[in-house]
């Protein structure tokens, strides 16, 4: 007898999986409905009973709000670096412009021209240096960016979620999956 209750209970967990892989498959088909229609085309019939049943089991989703966590984690670093190499930017402006009013107010007036024209090239200077620098920090907060895109593709397609692998193809949705 008790065997016959562990299969009806076997049944129904079955029948209850089931149930949810469908609700799933339904959600993400109507979130897929809202993307344009060239997304819409990747994202095959397969491939959405695929993801709804990886997310199943809820693995997925403790995999996802750990990668989310990581993300805004280096988002938050790399906007603080940003910030303070804004910030010492600031105070590099600012002390150039105490620095040449100070020139200035102990410059004879016959040799103010002169200084004038050294001041502005400086200033050129430092101004180019600022932008290269910035430029340099902008460049470094993509790639750190296009790792940790990878770092999660690469993670979910370990974790066996369908659609993903790493790729650096723009063309290709986040979770590089041309389907």
């Amino acid at each position: 007898m008790e065997r016959y209750a562990g299969a009806l209970e076997e049944v129904a967990d079955g029948a209850r999986q089931q149930e949810r892989h469908y609700q799933l498959l339904s959600a993400l088909q109507s979130l897929v409905k809202e993307l344009p229609s060239s997304f819409q085309q990747r994202l095959s019939y397969t491939t959405l009973s695929d993801l709804a049943l990886a997310l199943l089991d809820g693995t997925v989703f403790e995999i996802v709000q750990g990668l989310l966590e990581i993300q805004h984690l280096t988002e938050k670093s790399l906007y603080n670096q940003r910030l303070r190499l804004q910030n010492e930017h600031r105070v590099l402006r600012q002390a150039l412009r105490q620095k040449h009013q100070e020139a200035q107010q102990a410059c004879r007036p016959h040799n103010l021209p002169v200084l004038q024209a050294a001041q502005q090239r400086e200033l050129e200077a430092v101004e180019h240096r600022i932008r290269e620098e910035q430029r340099a920090m902008d460049r470094k907060i993509v790639l750190e960016l296009d790792r940790k895109v990878a770092d999660q593709q690469s993670t979910l397609e370990k974790a066996g979620v369908a659609g993903f692998y790493v790729t650096t193809n723009p063309q290709l949705p986040a979770g590089g999956s041309p389907c």
